[in-house]
């Protein structure tokens, strides 16, 4: 709250100070940059725009403008000002890191890890671009190269939970699963708050057979994070793979709490139901996957050894041909 009034006060000054002298474009930037710190990236731009009008050539205002642009999700304009920024003073690794996420957000991933290339060639101890680079071949299915550029990041910053997590993940996209374990082991260490570290391991180890360990790091995950529906469907399918079907249907009910038109968790259920031999659950709960997805849930249910008890049972057929 302090820091907030602070930048409140200083908006004041510089509002008085500009009635004095208005072409003074390092208190529009000042200005600007308070805004920022407010969070009020539209009056920050139009306070920017000010100093640009003044001094045009001025790089640092260029940049944060462009860092505003993106906060409001104008990835294109963020660029375009970005690049101007760099036509003044090519030399900004900052500048080149961030234009390269924003057009990773655009999803021009190619372009994006030409940003942080050059910005790495200015300044290659900087573990952000490594790992946004890293990010970037990941989305492009480069994993090796993604993996190469998280080892590069962790060299320099070992300490990053995040980056940690990240590795493991695309390690399970690589086929190492097993040594992602130790990626996600290590961003729990790192962050023991770390949710999506939490769920991903339990994920590599539902993937590896291990649904015991499985079912301790979802556990974990929902400690921190008791709405995420995903962690409770894919707890509750770990449950039922060691046969606890009790437990893996309070899953899906739980996870169906957070998200009610989910055709997977209906799904799931429904094979569950049917293993318990509670056919009339288990009819309800695949109407409601096949109202929300049709196509997929009733071609799987023709085929899904789960729902052998009910082959003979006219609802299931009604279900199964429409």
């Amino acid at each position: 709250m302090d820091s907030l009034g602070r930048y409140e006060d200083a908006i004041n000054s510089f509002d008085k100070s500009l009635k004095i002298l208005p072409d003074d474009h390092l208190a529009w930037f000042n200005r600007a940059n308070a805004l920022d710190e407010l969070n009020r990236h539209e009056e920050a731009i139009a306070s920017y725009d000010k100093v640009l009008q003044i001094k045009p050539d001025k790089d640092s205002a260029w940049y944060k403008r462009g860092t505003a642009l993106g906060n409001l999700g104008r990835y294109e304009e963020a660029i375009t000002s970005y690049d101007k920024s760099l036509q003044f003073n090519p030399d900004q690794y900052v500048v080149w890191n961030d234009r390269g996420s924003a057009l990773g957000d655009l999803g021009r991933y190619e372009e994006a890890i030409a940003s942080f290339d050059k910005s790495l060639q200015i300044k290659p101890d900087q573990d952000k671009s490594w790992y946004n680079r890293g990010v970037a071949l990941g989305e492009l299915g480069r994993y090796e190269e993604a993996i190469a550029s998280y080892d590069n990041a962790l060299q320099i910053q070992p300490d990053k939970s995040s980056v940690w997590s990240n590795r493991g993940a695309t390690l399970v996209l690589f086929g190492r699963p097993e040594e992602a374990i130790i990626s996600f082991d290590k961003a729990v260490e790192l962050r023991p708050d770390n949710h999506n570290a939490w769920h991903l391991q339990g994920m590599t180890f539902d993937y590896l057979g291990c649904y015991e360990e499985a079912i301790a790091s979802f556990d974990k995950a929902l400690q921190l994070k008791s709405d995420d529906p995903d962690t409770h469907f894919y707890r509750g399918k770990a449950l039922y793979r060691l046969g606890r079907y009790e437990e893996a249907i309070a899953s899906y009910d739980k996870a169906l709490i957070f998200n009610p038109n989910d055709p997977q968790i209906f799904y799931g259920k429904a094979f569950t139901c049917a293993l318990q031999a509670n056919l009339d659950a288990a009819i309800a709960n695949l109407s409601c996957a096949i109202a929300l997805n049709p196509e997929k849930y009733r071609e799987m249910a023709k085929t899904h050894s789960d729902f052998d008890s009910l082959r003979d049972n006219e609802n299931f057929q009604a279900l199964l041909t429409g």
